[in-house]
């Protein structure tokens, strides 16, 4: 800890000395990019800004990053130009200088990759809408022959974020290969995936039709006319002197060597990672974007060029991004909580970002190598900390009419959240056709029907009294999961007689977890039809699993009435279940959220473990993939006890993760995955930490209260309460990743966070939690199985 207060003091001498002595000496090379002025003079406040050297300094204090160099710009002005801490702190410990060279990681995507496509578009060689197969032709395999260029720049091709590093064990023509015959894992141009691998080809894209390999193309059309003399890929000489190191790879420091693992084994260039530059170059390249494409009059790109490339637009599921550039979506976390949607940056993995707001021509450069010197640091709440103190130091707001801009741009979008018009359909179930076709799917069968108080029509009529009612259709016996057949009980259920039929109800969550040949006996059909919640250890899905398995071993039918997955059948999240790990919470290798209907569930199970059962699916009808279920006009039934709410199921995959630990989620209250807490947590400390985090869609309220249930019953409990301000934000496994990131941090010897591993089902995670990783790092880990998921969903889904 003394080495990292010691490098605050360092900071105080290699940068400028307060924030608002901006004249302070240019670093010896290169020379400032921009004229050097007081903040006051382009309408700022310096002592406002000054606050970015105290949050800085309190991040280094933490460890949260060795050090940063941050430079802002407004009005052709640089107002803020810093460097803090160390830039490297083993082998040897250097202090981090204005100068320094940093690993760009992705915002190489919009720095060379798609400023160089642009160019081509410009130049006539491409179109936006071409397919990306007319220039790369081996790229058409599997599907991929329709995906354009501009889907590419816009991150909804389809492709998997990252494909496997052993893909790329046998070089770069051969990595090459194996991308252009991957498959794709959503239809493309119908959802948003931030994805490496699109961004590889685009790289590839502009070599093949410039005749250049992409750094080439960059310096000579990008880089040398706008003088950029320190921005390269795989730095030499002098430059790499400067680089400031990230992590050990084959057993030295990485210095001027790319991070990025992909990019290393393409040689060091590749479109979607490998650019090094300073940030007196940057600032060179966002002052160009506001300039509509020039700098000190050279142009790189026309004004309806940048205009094209900054442009919004509404991607599904509800992001917003322009060509390359990231305006509001999960991703935009370090445009702070101030500046305008319309306004638009990037992020880097090794802890880099730009933020370029046009309608008051400010940008924010932000450098860092958190991941040095162990992977372990975390800059996502700075760098948005950072942009909002930097848009509140802007005194004087910008008026068209005072300073109208060389390209039009409207910079007021209206955020999707509170957009009016929000897509509703009347759905029917699987019961609710099945019912309309006159229960021809079940003529002359002998029927047992898994099932529970949630089984039941639109008009509120329950599946057990129709199948009785059913002409030709003998209903013979009931099966009930967890929390038994009217959805009331919390913990083992026993067998019973139903009241209104006279027929046994058989408990699958008691002793016996699966119908016995008894239960089964004079069957020739099984129907299952329970409402899921979207969540791995949801343990509907694995009652379903094992009813399965029965019936397929006895010959007997397995009829599936499809119901809507409420937190969307889209969205595809979390650690794939290690395989030695499954159990009745995890029936299967797939993610803790899944993103698919329970009859897709049981199309998955049925061909994926071999279970060869008579399975049939009755579908749904007017269900799309993208609707949560406020949008399909069903009523709500709570599916068990304490999921009482569908903002309490969108919480769930992460919150629950929690409650195998040392620490209420709200059983016993009114706001069960709503809330956590223990008598021993300090909810404003907790809550405070984690709204640093500008984790997105959530914040955090420090609260108290009493669970009536376990654990904690009876005891006042310090905690949080979640309050969700954008739902189609919130990616509910990392929120909770990173509140046990959090808990591990405040409290690693009374958290038992050992315990946290029952459901999420995955070694690797647990092993990066305890020792230390960010959620960014942990997220980052389950990627390429993610991907290996989502191929094998892609053959199940039915809508």
């Amino acid at each position: 800890m003394r080495g990292w207060t010691r490098g605050i003091g360092l900071s105080l001498i290699i940068g400028i000395s307060s924030a608002g002595d901006v004249s302070a000496a240019p670093p010896r090379r290169g020379g400032a990019p921009l004229p050097i002025v007081a903040p006051e003079a382009v309408g700022m406040s310096s002592r406002h800004l000054a606050h970015i050297d105290e949050i800085v300094q309190a991040a280094i204090a933490r460890r949260e990053l060795p050090g940063a160099v941050i430079l802002v710009g407004r009005q052709g002005r640089i107002v803020y130009w810093r460097a803090f801490g160390h830039r490297a702190l083993e082998p040897t410990r250097l202090p981090m200088t204005r100068d320094t060279v940093f690993d760009l990681a992705s915002l190489t995507k919009v720095v060379a990759t798609a400023t160089s496509v642009m160019i081509l578009v410009e130049r006539g060689k491409i179109r936006l809408g071409d397919p990306v197969a007319r220039y790369i032709p081996e790229f058409a395999q599997n599907g991929k022959e329709r995906i354009t260029i501009e889907q590419l720049l816009q991150h909804r091709g389809g492709l998997i974020a990252d494909n496997d590093l052993a893909d790329y064990r046998d070089g770069p023509e051969k990595a090459l290969e194996r991308i252009y015959a991957l498959g794709t894992v959503a239809e493309p141009g119908t959802r948003f995936i931030y994805s490496d691998v699109g961004y590889i080809v685009l790289g590839e894209l502009v070599r093949r039709v410039s005749g250049q390999r992409l750094d080439d193309f960059a310096r000579e059309n990008i880089f040398r006319p706008l003088g950029m003399t320190e921005t390269t890929f795989a730095p030499t000489g002098a430059l790499r002197e400067r680089c400031a190191p990230t992590e050990r790879r084959e057993g030295r420091w990485m210095i001027g060597e790319v991070h990025d693992p992909r990019a290393y084994a393409l040689g060091g260039v590749a479109g979607h990672a490998g650019l090094f530059s300073t940030a007196r170059d940057l600032a060179i390249y966002c002052q160009m974007l506001l300039n509509g494409g020039t700098f000190r009059g050279v142009r790189i790109l026309s004004p309806l060029s940048v205009r094209r490339m900054i442009e919004v637009r509404h991607l599904p599921p509800g992001e917003m991004r322009g060509l390359g550039w990231d305006v509001h979506t999960g991703y935009s976390s370090n445009r702070g909580d101030l500046f305008p949607i319309g306004s638009f940056g990037h992020t880097g993995f090794t802890g880099t970002s730009l933020w370029i707001d046009p309608a008051s021509r400010t940008f924010v450069i932000f450098l860092s190598n958190r991941v040095h010197p162990d992977g372990r640091g975390d800059v996502t709440s700075l760098r948005g900390r950072v942009a909002s103190i930097v848009a509140a130091a802007i005194l004087r707001p910008p008026l068209p009419e005072l300073w109208p801009s060389p390209w039009a741009i409207s910079p007021h979008v209206e955020p999707l959240h509170t957009r009016a018009h929000v897509e509703t359909a009347s759905v029917l179930n699987g019961i609710d056709v099945l019912r309309r076709d006159g229960f021809r799917l079940l003529e002359g069968r002998r029927v047992g029907v898994i099932t529970n108080h949630t089984g039941r029509a639109r008009d509120g009529t329950s599946t057990i009294d129709l199948l009785a009612r059913a002409p030709k259709v003998t209903l013979v016996a009931l099966f009930s999961p967890e929390h038994g057949l009217r959805g009331q009980a919390d913990g083992p259920v026993g067998d019973a007689v139903d009241e209104k039929t006279g027929l046994p109800i058989y408990s699958l969550y008691g002793p016996r977890r699966r119908p016995t040949a008894e239960m089964l006996r004079g069957l020739d059909t099984l129907v299952f039809d329970i409402q899921d919640i979207g969540a791995r250890f949801y343990t509907y899905i694995t009652t379903m699993g094992y009813a399965l398995e029965e019936a397929a071993a006895r010959g007997i039918r397995f009829i599936v009435l499809d119901r809507p997955n409420p937190i969307t059948g889209r969205d595809v999240e979390g650690p794939v279940a290690d395989p030695d790990a499954l159990s009745f919470t995890a029936y299967h290798p797939i993610p803790i959220r899944h993103g698919m209907t329970i009859g897709e569930l049981a199309l998955l199970f049925n061909a994926e473990r071999k279970i060869g059962a008579d399975l049939h699916v009755v579908k749904m009808e007017g269900w799309k993939r993208e609707y949560w279920f406020d949008q399909t006009n069903q009523e709500w039934v709570n599916p068990s006890p304490n999921m009482r709410s569908l903002t309490a199921a969108t919480l769930y995959p992460g919150i629950a993760l929690l409650e195998t630990t040392n620490v209420s989620v709200g059983r016993g209250t009114d706001r069960p995955f709503e809330l956590f807490g223990a008598p021993w947590m300090d909810g404003r400390r907790v809550a405070e930490e984690l709204n640093r985090r500008d984790i997105p869609g959530v914040r955090f309220v420090p609260i108290r209260f009493t669970p009536r249930a376990s654990p904690f019953a009876g005891e006042e409990c310090g905690g949080v309460a979640i309050v969700v301000t954008e739902r189609a934000a919130v990616r509910p496994v990392r929120l909770g990743i990173e509140i046990a990131v959090v808990l591990h941090r405040l409290y690693p010897e009374t958290w038992q966070v050992d315990a946290f591993g029952r459901l999420l089902a995955h070694r690797r995670t647990l092993e990066l939690l305890k020792s230390g990783a960010d959620a960014e790092t942990i997220e980052r880990a389950w990627q390429d199985e993610l991907e290996r998921f989502r191929q094998i969903r892609q053959r199940y889904l039915l809508y």
